[in-house]
């Protein structure tokens, strides 16, 4: 097993933790923070997608992965505060 395969098996261990806790809450700020960790892991494998293959495509897609996740965890944010969005 390689260095590479080792961290993505570990990537994909803490994506399902993740998954569980996004799934059990038992809050709202829970399942954000757990969906926004999701986001981050989803980085972390493009990252060694990009690293394994040699393609810049999966870094692009996880460049844009990571501006979603930001953009959404804004806007969960402001949801949770029970603000507007343009407040």
């Amino acid at each position: 097993m390689s260095a590479l395969e080792f961290l993505m098996a570990g990537l994909l261990v803490a994506a399902g933790l993740c998954l569980w806790r996004a799934w059990l809450g038992p809050t709202a700020a829970d399942r954000a923070v757990s969906v926004d960790l999701l986001g981050v892991l989803m980085v972390g494998f493009c990252a060694l997608l990009t690293v394994q293959t040699g393609k810049d495509l999966y870094m692009v897609v996880g460049l844009a992965w990571s501006l979603l996740a930001f953009v959404g965890s804004l806007t969960l944010a402001k949801h949770l505060e029970g603000r507007r969005f343009d407040d």
